[in-house]
């Protein structure tokens, strides 16, 4: 089921919600029409189903572990350094990395390759032609399902206090990831508050304050 954002009513939720509280999500969980968004199976093919997004005819989620949808701020504001030297050892010491981005980078800061950092085993398998026995009823090349992580698309998304829930082209949406930064100025509500990332967090930041900001561009098409 895709995200809702609480304080918006039911046709705005199944439609593009952005106003509301804020929410963080699965992005291939929360978006409308994401991988892992609710579908129906419309058919077969060699025996595998195929399947077509079925939001339209579900409620909005307002969370739970099965789709990693929760709510409240986009991040907690980590305060001036103080008795910290640097914004990024304030960072630290709430128990989050500078320029951290949740889900697609490693625990020493670098992109991670894939999404075996979200899921384990990365998230899907394929169906790949194996070599069984050839006897007793057996197939010469029985079917096998081998882990295939995601490599684009995987992380952690946001949406409210003015940041859409779903982005890219439907009806395979996509969202807006998040990353941990540092206001070098006051920073009003929905701001810039470094390139590429605004302040969905409800509240003015103040100098040297760090936030998780929503990313302006569209995530990856997963894949």
């Amino acid at each position: 089921m895709p995200a809702s954002t609480p304080g918006n009513n039911l046709a705005t939720n199944k439609a593009n919600p952005a106003n509301g509280a804020v929410v963080t999500f699965d992005l291939l969980s929360g978006p409308k029409g994401s991988p892992f968004d609710v579908r129906r199976i419309t058919g077969y093919v060699n025996g595998a189903p195929t399947y077509a997004n079925d939001a339209a005819n579900q409620f909005p989620s307002t969370g739970g572990l099965s789709t990693g949808i929760g709510y409240g701020e986009q991040s907690p504001i980590i305060n001036t350094p103080g008795a910290f030297a640097t914004a990024a050892l304030a960072i630290r010491a709430r128990g989050f990395d500078d320029d951290e981005i949740p889900g697609a980078t490693k625990p020493d800061n670098t992109a991670a390759a894939d999404s075996t950092f979200m899921y384990i085993g990365g998230g899907k398998t394929t169906i790949v032609a194996g070599t069984g026995p050839n006897g007793n009823g057996w197939p010469t090349q029985a079917k096998v399902a081998s882990p295939v992580p995601y490599v684009a698309g995987f992380g952690i998304g946001g949406a409210g206090q003015g940041g859409s829930r779903d982005a890219g082209a439907g009806p395979a949406f996509t969202g807006f990831p998040m990353k941990m930064v540092t206001a070098a100025a006051g920073v009003a509500i929905g701001a810039v508050i470094e390139a590429g990332f605004t302040n969905r967090t409800g509240v003015a930041l103040l100098t040297g304050q760090s936030v998780f900001g929503s990313q302006v561009a569209a995530s990856a098409a997963p894949a």
